[in-house]
């Protein structure tokens, strides 16, 4: 294996990095696009809609599509596309057109993400690609962290057309950097369609996939209300909040590493503590919510927790589509987003039936049933299940 440099898997980082500040940060500069277009904001916030359900829709079948060209020129057309979307996402003023490049980026997000990891996964040692992997979610997790609160600072603070022009930035870097370091990479045996489809044929990946479903349901059924929440339940004010979301994001950076470093020793017993965890640390949160002090300690120790769902829910879903790895990857992506639909849209039920302090139920009960579902994968498929780490 050629010596590979370790800037390459920063640069995938980067790129991933990229296109979830692209993807979430239109969430916090939502009033500004109405206002900009003239438009109310829940017309604006089919910039949000759309974009998600493109990428659950589209994910798997691109891969399928594009399964024999060469790996590195698809990371460049996808990143590239980033580049031009949040360009012009910066200068458009017809609210058609940023709608129009908000769907055809939404279509390669997949197809980076779900290459990227492979890559990053192949690139090194087979001992070190769970460390890759790692590394390359930690896009995701600094995206939510930083990327995405910076760029609603830079539309506070300056314009849209700066805020949309860091991303653009962003993703530019990744592409050189992509482009300069990575090596060509063609196909050297194309992966047949029916051998990639094949793998659906096995029951016991349509439960793990429905696991990732429930957890990211879980997870987001009470995080995508989480300003909410502190505001109504712990009556913080908007400046506190918006510290207790930048704090919130950047203690994911922690925990995503600790999980990483966890399911190198065994995936199925991180996936059962991640789930535990997270029991309790909605229990915690329910019975403290209205006092201030204990519920600022709760965020630290929730974002930790939180952040274990991404690496966790991919490590659990790829132990069943090892024979298809990208195209593992695509349903991660794409059954995730489904689940972060779900969660919030059940959410929001819990809020307008049951009360914002009922919440919590919502993601405990998700939880439940992601716990239940890995003990009936456990119990049932003891032939496909290894107790192992994640290579």
């Amino acid at each position: 294996m050629k010596k590979v440099s370790p800037l390459l898997i920063i640069m995938l980082a980067l790129g991933v990095f990229g296109i979830i500040t692209t993807e979430m940060s239109i969430v916090g500069v939502l009033p500004q696009i109405a206002q900009k277009f003239a438009i109310s904001t829940s017309q604006a916030g089919l910039l949000v809609s759309v974009f998600a359900l493109v990428v659950a829709i589209s994910g798997p079948f691109l891969i399928i599509l594009v399964s024999g060209i060469n790996r590195k020129l698809l990371l460049l057309t996808a990143i590239f596309m980033f580049v031009i979307s949040n360009i012009i996402y910066a200068f458009t003023t017809q609210f058609e057109i940023m709608l129009i490049f908000r769907i055809l980026p939404a279509v390669f997000h997949p197809l980076f993400f779900s290459i990227a990891l492979v890559t990053a996964a192949s690139l090194v040692p087979l001992e070190k690609s769970g460390q890759a992997v790692t590394k390359v979610f930690m896009g995701i997790t600094v995206g939510f962290a930083l990327g995405v609160p910076f760029t609603s600072y830079l539309a506070e603070r300056f314009s849209l057309e700066a805020a949309f022009l860091f991303g653009a930035s962003v993703n530019v870097c990744a592409f050189i950097g992509i482009f300069i370091l990575l090596p060509s990479m063609p196909v050297k045996e194309k992966m047949s369609f029916g051998k990639q489809i094949g793998i659906l044929r096995n029951p016991g990946i349509w439960i793990n996939i429905t696991t990732v479903v429930f957890i990211f349901a879980a997870m987001f059924s009470v995080y995508s209300y989480f300003a909410e929440y502190l505001a109504r339940v712990t009556y913080m004010n908007g400046s506190l909040i918006s510290i207790m979301l930048l704090i919130f994001g950047v203690i994911m950076i922690v925990g995503n590493h600790l999980f990483g470093v966890f399911l190198q020793k065994n995936i199925v017993y991180t996936v059962i503590s991640f789930l535990i965890a997270y029991l309790m640390i909605y229990l915690l949160v329910y019975y403290l919510g209205s006092y201030f002090v204990p519920m600022i300690f709760m965020i630290f120790i929730w974002g930790i927790v939180h952040s274990g769902g991404l690496i966790v829910s991919q490590a659990w879903l790829l132990s069943e589509a090892k024979e298809a790895p990208e195209f593992g990857n695509s349903l991660f992506v794409s059954f995730s987003n489904l689940g972060i639909t779900l969660g919030t849209s059940i959410g929001g039920w819990f809020i307008s039936h049951l009360g914002i302090h009922q919440l919590i139920w919502s993601g405990f009960l998700f939880t439940l049933l992601s716990l239940l579902l890995i003990i009936i994968k456990i119990k049932f498929f003891k032939t496909s299940i290894h107790l192992s780490s994640l290579n």
